[in-house]
């Protein structure tokens, strides 16, 4: 079963998707937008690369503060989430995605990649950082 992870931000949703299996995760692309609400072309896109992948399940990045507490960037988070059950018809799990920006930062700067690369490939690294560690975590629980 592929899996499809989202890190959804104000103006870019990075994508990475699973391996058939659950094991790994690989980051597919970055969508932009011009504006943030503007989710129809951002929908549409996932769409297609959910029908290419034939995904089951998508884990969306849950942005919380570090109390765990949810602010406005999470709050927008869950809407989306809502049209993307609408649109999508598959089931849509919010995954804690705290850090993972600063994870993938983390990377990318040991990598020494430059400062113009790294932000075209930020959220989509993003992405696959919330969805390996989804699947790790469910990893031999039967229950992706």
């Amino acid at each position: 079963m592929r899996i499809l992870g989202l890190d959804y931000g104000t103006k870019t949703t990075g994508v990475a998707v699973s391996d058939p299996l659950g094991w790994t995760a690989q980051g597919v692309e970055i969508i932009r937008r011009q504006e943030e609400e503007h989710h129809k072309a951002t929908l549409n896109r996932i769409a297609e690369i959910c029908k290419q992948y034939k995904v089951e399940k998508i884990v969306l990045g849950l942005p919380k503060n570090m109390n765990n507490t949810i602010g406005e960037r999470g709050e927008k988070t869950l809407l989306f989430k809502e049209k993307l059950e609408a649109k999508l018809k598959l089931p849509v799990v919010t995954w804690d995605e705290r850090l993972s920006t600063v994870a993938a930062e983390s990377v990318l700067l040991e990598a020494d990649v430059s400062r113009k690369k790294r932000k075209n490939v930020i959220d989509k690294l993003a992405a696959t950082i919330i969805l390996q560690n989804y699947l790790d975590a469910n990893s031999g629980k039967g229950s992706l």
